[in-house]
């Protein structure tokens, strides 16, 4: 499992998820940057994501559905905030309607992936930032922990295949 830390800090708004991988960090990125090849682990694997779009640029947008077991989707989306290829991605994740278009009643957080050269391969930190606790509390109860866990851990055998 590439996941070797999980930390949720309630004190501080945070969730920080940290995975090792072998791979160099530019093909680390390419699990980010190429839109075929994030939606094969951006979900928990009983919900895969379908990428919509995919717009890795300031202002830019990713959209995407997960399709659970029973064939319903959740709709999500992230607005590009930076962008520094291949070592840093920061950007704010959504929920969407049907439609596509954000939910306003859903909570939304702020991502910071950094990858940086270890040990001859990679560390990537997943740090996501809540608004507060009880955005943090709703979406922990939603599954976003073990559901991040599971997607990350998704990414060893896509770079083993590589």
């Amino acid at each position: 499992m590439t996941v070797t830390n999980v930390d949720k800090d309630v004190d501080r708004l945070t969730l920080t998820v940290i995975a090792d991988f072998t791979a160099p960090v530019e093909r680390v990125w390419q699990l980010w940057a190429d839109p075929r090849q994030l939606e094969r682990w951006w979900g928990p694997p009983t919900y895969p994501a379908t990428v919509q779009e995919h717009d890795l640029t300031p202002g830019g947008e990713v959209r995407y559905f997960m399709t659970g077991p029973e064939g319903e989707k959740f709709g999500g989306w992230w607005r590009v905030a930076t962008v520094t290829p291949p070592t840093a991605l920061e950007f704010t994740d959504g929920f969407s309607g049907p439609d596509g278009t954000p939910n306003p009643e859903m909570p939304t957080t702020s991502v910071r992936m950094t990858l940086s050269e270890r040990e001859g391969g990679t560390r990537m930190e997943l740090r996501s930032v809540f608004d507060t606790r009880e955005q943090m509390e709703r979406l922990a109860e939603m599954g976003m922990v073990e559901g991040l866990r599971q997607s990350v851990g998704q990414m060893d055998d896509l770079l083993v295949a590589a």
